[in-house]
């Protein structure tokens, strides 16, 4: 497939994931292969704009959240995953609850330890790693100072 249908095929997903989860206000979709959903919210970095995404979150550790940007073991990072870096500032949704959030991106050695645990909570991510050309990016979301 070409990549502009496969980004086309991942805004669709991602349009009817929201519309879903927003009309049974979280009794359906609030959870995908095990995992939590949230909706991601960052800024984005050309636009200014305010961009959604849904997104599973494989290891929930209290507040912190870790978000793998793998776009299906993609060669290209998520767009999502460019806002963020270029502004940290986030707004995460978890069942229907808005928290600010600063993300980062996580270490090589913070990343080391991570993904045993990621690959243990959904195993395609260990393909994704392999047919991925790039190291796949771990994004740590934790409380904002000012929340």
């Amino acid at each position: 497939m070409t990549r502009p249908v496969v980004d086309a095929g991942f805004r669709l997903l991602n349009r009817v994931h929201r519309s879903v989860v927003t009309a049974t206000r979280g009794r359906v979709g609030a959870a995908a292969f095990g995992m939590p959903v949230v909706e991601l919210r960052t800024v984005g970095r050309v636009s200014g704009r305010t961009r959604s995404t849904m997104l599973t979150v494989p290891v929930v550790d209290g507040e912190r959240l870790v978000l793998v940007a793998s776009k299906g073991g993609d060669d290209r990072d998520p767009d999502w995953y460019r806002n963020l870096v270029a502004r940290g500032d986030v707004t995460i949704v978890r069942a229907g609850a808005s928290t600010h959030m600063r993300a980062r991106v996580a270490t090589p050695d913070e990343a080391a330890a991570l993904w045993p645990r990621i690959e243990a909570s959904y195993r395609p991510y260990a393909g994704y790693r392999r047919r991925a050309h790039r190291e796949i990016p771990l994004v740590i979301c934790e409380p904002a100072p000012d929340a």
